[in-house]
Parts: structure tokens; C-alpha cells; sequence
């Protein structure tokens, strides 16, 4: 792995945008769980969460305060993808878009995995 030079090169953060944007999209105007308020701002803060603690540790002056941060953006994505169960339990989304979504999650997190130790060698 080559040494990123801003969060915005790691693929796990270009990974997490592509996840907020999708989750927006899932449950934005006319979508089902739109009208659910609680349970969208949820999600949708999840999916900020894991950007947003890849951006933030990547910022940090340490290793160490880096990999805390993916701590969060992983649990985080764990998060989005528990709801992604909740939302097709309450038909808020389709078998097919709730699988997809679980799936990026799993490769999101399957990366910050990898980059954690990447940071710890």
C-alpha cells in the first residue's frame, strides 16, 4: 500500500462516500423509510459516522489516534448494516438493495481491517 498523502486517496474513505450517498438515495424523498424521521436520521448518521472517522483520524498527529478512529468508522459500519436488517424487516427496502448495501458494509469494513494493520507494522 502506498502512503496516502489525504484521506481522500484511501479507498476505504472513497468506499464510505459511495455508502452515504447510496444510503441518502435509499431513503430520501418518495422512499418509504423517509417518512420514518428517527429512523432515517439513524442510518443516515451511521453512514456519515464512518467517513467522516476515516476523515477525521486520518487528520490526527498519531498512528495510534488514526486507528481509534477506524475503531469508530468500523463499529459505525456495523451499525448501517444492523438497520439495513431493520429496514428490510419494516419493508423499508427491497431483499436485493438491503443485501447490497450489507455487502459494502462488509467490504468497507474488511478494509479498514486491513488498513488498521497496515498502520500497526
Amino acid at each position: 500500500m502506498g502512503t496516502a498523502r489525504s484521506f481522500e486517496e484511501l479507498w476505504v474513505w472513497q468506499q464510505a462516500r459511495i455508502l452515504v450517498r447510496d444510503v441518502y438515495s435509499d431513503f430520501g424523498i418518495g422512499a418509504t423509510g423517509n417518512r420514518d424521521f428517527g429512523f432515517r436520521d439513524q442510518i443516515q448518521r451511521a453512514a456519515i459516522s464512518v467517513m467522516n472517522n476515516i476523515a477525521e483520524g486520518f487528520e490526527r498527529s498519531s498512528d495510534t489516534e488514526f486507528r481509534r478512529f477506524l475503531d469508530i468508522a468500523k463499529s459505525s459500519c456495523g451499525e448501517v448494516r444492523s438497520m439495513y436488517y431493520a429496514a428490510e424487516d419494516l419493508e423499508y427496502a427491497t431483499s436485493a438493495i438491503t443485501e447490497e448495501r450489507r455487502s459494502q458494509c462488509r467490504r468497507i469494513a474488511a478494509g479498514i481491517t486491513s488498513l488498521r494493520k497496515h498502520l500497526k507494522s
